[in-house]
């Protein structure tokens, strides 16, 4: 059995700011529609179906069973991932590798301006003995794993600035994005401060939005003559110390840990130049510059000199969060690790349209939780089979 799994279908509703008028379920439908139709199967043809969903962000215990029948799912073998949809990817894509399944489909969907109170959400998952109790604001922590960043990387909060002012500004050429703008460093810079040195305009806001990915065997892909397959070369996850009295503050050691894990998968050795370009979760400012060093694009302090130089932008040299990241697509919770999949597929595939990068064929999709946890994911994608 050929072992080897490449993506063949995807489907989204873009994301947005909020999406009143329209069901959790709705959303998910239209993404699974337009997945359907994008591989060329039918329902019936799928031998899995994954959903990624936390029932507590959703409200409703056993989320996934509220998935099956928009999905096609109905009476199939449905699972609930309770991570993001990266998560998703390598589950779907393990499943495809056990030789059980040839197909499988995964969702992943954010209706996060449901939620009454997100913080009270996220402060729910800090340790109830020693952090909770404190009755600090969660987003605390980033301030202090960005200051804690900054002063081991030696970068400076312009630097972080930068960061904001090429996602967001990456993102007025995506449809997908809910964010777009056209910043200036000074405007950035000079926005208030919540946690310092974080700054209200380096948080990526919420959004809403569903996506649908479909996943086959080599097999498969062969037997159906599937133009254009995107290839799961490696994948790697984990999740690291929970407590915040434990961590490294200035690294993200479990982006470090799964990167080695698909890194070897795939047979990379020097991820800086087999990779064409990268798709990283950028939450926060800092994070897109944590999570480059992390990946061994570039070492401590580096990643923020490449931005600086405009390295990571979309006509760099290195290209990183064309579709705008977190901070302009928007942070759609679970669903994020979906944005980063969707954008490369589209660029591997030709399709990006006005933000198509030229010569690609290989790239490294990153995903992080958020806070506090410290699980992380990693995907290396690739246009061809030999890339």
């Amino acid at each position: 059995m050929d072992r080897r799994v490449a993506v063949i279908g995807i489907g989204t509703t873009g994301f947005r700011a909020a999406s009143p008028e329209v069901s959790y379920r709705e959303m998910i439908y239209e993404a699974a529609v337009k997945a359907y139709s994008d591989a060329g199967l039918a329902p019936d043809q799928i031998g899995s179906f994954i959903a990624c969903s936390e029932d507590i962000s959703e409200g409703t215990s056993i989320f996934d069973e509220y998935c099956p029948d928009q999905i096609g799912g109905a009476r199939r073998p449905v699972h609930s991932v309770s991570g993001d949809g990266l998560h998703g990817i390598i589950t779907a894509a393990m499943n495809i590798q056990t030789g059980l399944f040839e197909t499988a489909l995964v969702e992943c969907h954010s209706k996060v301006s449901n939620c009454i109170d997100p913080v009270e959400i996220m402060n729910y998952a800090l340790d109830p003995i020693y952090n909770r109790p404190l009755g600090e604001h969660p987003e605390f922590i980033a301030g202090l794993e960005m200051r804690r960043y900054l002063y081991e990387s030696k970068a400076q909060p312009k630097d972080c600035a930068a960061v904001v002012q090429k996602n967001r500004a990456h993102a007025l050429k995506n449809p997908w994005a809910a964010y777009p703008a056209n910043l200036e460093l000074e405007e950035i810079q000079d926005s208030p401060a919540t946690f310092d040195p974080l700054r209200e305009i380096d948080r990526a806001h919420h959004a809403d939005g569903a996506s649908v990915v479909i996943l086959a065997s080599a097999d498969w892909v062969k037997k159906n003559r599937v133009k254009n397959p995107v290839w799961v070369k490696g994948m790697g996850w984990i999740s690291e110390d929970p407590g915040l009295e434990m961590r490294p503050w200035g690294r993200s050691i479990a982006t470090q840990k799964a990167a080695k894990m698909a890194y070897k998968q795939a047979g990379i050795r020097s991820p800086r130049s087999e990779i064409d370009f990268a798709e990283v979760d950028d939450t926060y400012s800092y994070k897109e510059l944590q999570h480059l060093e992390d990946l061994w694009f570039f070492p401590l302090g580096g990643a923020a000199k490449a931005v600086r130089s405009g390295l990571t932008r979309s006509d760099g040299k290195f290209p990183v969060n064309v579709s705008g990241g977190c901070l302009g697509m928007g942070n759609a919770a679970e669903a994020s690790g979906l944005q980063r999949v969707l954008e490369i597929v589209t660029q591997l595939r030709g399709e990006a349209g006005v933000r198509q990068l030229k010569r690609v064929r290989q790239a490294v999709a990153q995903s992080w939780r958020g806070i506090p946890t410290t699980s992380c994911a990693v995907a290396v994608l690739s246009k061809g089979v030999n890339s």
